[in-house]
């Protein structure tokens, strides 16, 4: 094997802000000559997973120096990244980028995120590691966002609490809204349930047993959003990304409940999807 295919890819450190911004620190690479650290021809370049081509597919950011030696670019908040997995590279001019391995991600300002009062869009950037060892971010840019927050199960209801974001007046949207499980790919009707709501706080119950009802035997899995009482404005998708965590799915768990279907006693369990958003899940015992 060359000494080229065994070269390991540079790596790259990740700072975020709590605007949801990000920086990025790139130690061992450099610009091929006849560049070096004046050469401002280089750039990290982020391709959208499955998208490249599209118009809003690929995103260079200029790499420039910094006085302990390193290159460095910076994904501000106000940059519009839609919605996706994006792959991390780095670029000398036309060539060819390269993918970026993961260094040492800084993601404490994302913890327990509380988004200050506005109506632009909310940006949440988390980078991650492949399972191939590369380095990737998942992005989000949604108004309005309602973030789940603790979830209680009961018997066979679950009682989820959460706080709404970037609305202009969060208590007057949330007055008279319901929390909507619509089941994916079928006609079933869709469910709904009150909210009780404090300024721009809500929490809502839902019943399995009521989502149960038309279970069709295999996997039904129902997406959760709120629904406010005006019917023109937007609804809001419930999921939970503001934090340090790019994919919940598996660190996320909550135990299943047996309920009574058509076909049936069933499983029931709320889950976070690839995307970080709640759904509940109906299924057949194992």
């Amino acid at each position: 094997m060359s000494e080229a295919a065994e070269a390991a890819p540079a790596r790259a450190d990740c700072v975020a802000d709590s605007a949801g911004g990000l920086t990025f620190h790139i130690a061992d690479w450099t610009l091929p000559a006849p560049g070096g650290h004046d050469d401002w021809s280089g750039a990290l370049v982020l391709i959208r997973r499955g998208g490249r081509d599209a118009p809003d597919g690929e995103v260079r950011l200029p790499l420039g120096p910094t006085a302990d030696g390193r290159l460095q670019a910076a994904l501000p908040s106000t940059v519009a990244l839609p919605e996706g997995r994006w792959d991390v590279h780095v670029a000398h001019r036309d060539a060819e980028p390269q993918r970026l391995a993961p260094g040492l991600n800084d993601l404490r300002s994302l913890v327990d995120r509380r988004p200050g009062p506005s109506t632009s869009p909310l940006s949440v950037r988390i980078p991650y590691a492949t399972k191939h060892g590369n380095l990737s971010l998942r992005s989000w840019r949604r108004a309005p966002h309602a973030e789940a927050g603790e979830i209680r199960l009961e018997g066979d209801r679950m009682t989820v609490r959460g706080r709404l974001y970037r609305v202009a007046y969060p208590s007057e949207w949330l007055a008279g809204a319901v929390v909507e499980a619509r089941c994916r790919g079928g006609e079933v009707p869709v469910r709904t349930a009150p909210l009780e709501v404090e300024g721009p706080d809500f929490s809502c119950t839902l019943s399995y047993a009521d989502l149960a009802r038309t279970w069709s035997g295999g996997a039904d899995v129902w997406d959760l959003r709120l629904r406010p009482a005006d019917r023109t404005v937007a609804p809001a998708r419930l999921a939970r990304i503001l934090d340090d965590v790019a994919d919940k799915k598996e660190i996320f768990t909550y135990p299943p409940r047996t309920v009574a279907g058509p076909h049936g006693e069933a499983l029931a369990r709320p889950y976070y999807t690839r995307d970080n958003d709640l759904a509940v899940r109906i299924e057949a015992l194992a």
